[in-house]
Formats: C-alpha cells, structure tokens, sequence
C-alpha cells in the first residue's frame, strides 16, 4: 500500500512538472486567439523587390519617351546618325525626318 501511495505522488508530481504553464505562453497573443485575420495573414510575407524592379523596366521598356524614338529612328539611319555626331540628335531628326509630314 505504501508503494502505491509513493507512485501515485510521483506520478503526479511528473504530471505537475510537465504539465505547468509558463508566463511567457500566456503572454502570447496566439494564446487568446490562435487564428490569423485575413489581412493580415500575409504580413510576414514580402514581396521580390527584384521581381518588381524587372516589372518596372519592362514598363519602361514599352513607353519610351518621345525623343528617345526619334534618336532610334536616327540612330538607324546612317545619314542621321552622321549628322548627330556635328549637331545633335534632335537636329539631326529634324533634317531628316521633319519634313517628312503628309497631308
């Protein structure tokens, strides 16, 4: 009978032991509410910056400013791009290619 006693303290001892709850998990929003808003499920989540900057050029890439076509036209022409080196790229578009305007 005194054995069954002593084990039967051990045992709950063992169980006290290991089944304490510390003050640090109650602390622990997740212990109140263990499930995540919607919006904010993705918070911890950050999007490529990388991936991002090679969205942005290729946007860039698609709207090219109005003088940047104009020296490509020029600079395919070697006439153009002859006239570029002396005078410049916008000069040298208007010699060549400003006149070319139909009615």
């Amino acid at each position: 009978m005194r054995t069954l006693v002593i084990l039967t303290l051990l045992a709950a001892s063992v169980i006290a032991a290991t089944c304490y709850e510390s003050h640090e998990s109650m602390e622990s929003h997740e212990y109140l509410n263990p499930f995540l808003n919607r919006r904010r499920a993705n918070d911890f989540m950050q999007a490529d910056t990388r991936l991002r900057a090679i969205t942005q050029e290729r946007i860039r890439e698609r709207s090219k400013a109005h003088h940047e076509h104009q020296r490509e036209l020029c600079e395919d022409y070697y006439p153009c791009e002859m006239y570029a080196f002396r005078h410049g790229y916008a000069a040298a578009y208007k010699h060549y290619f400003g006149r070319r305007r139909t009615k």
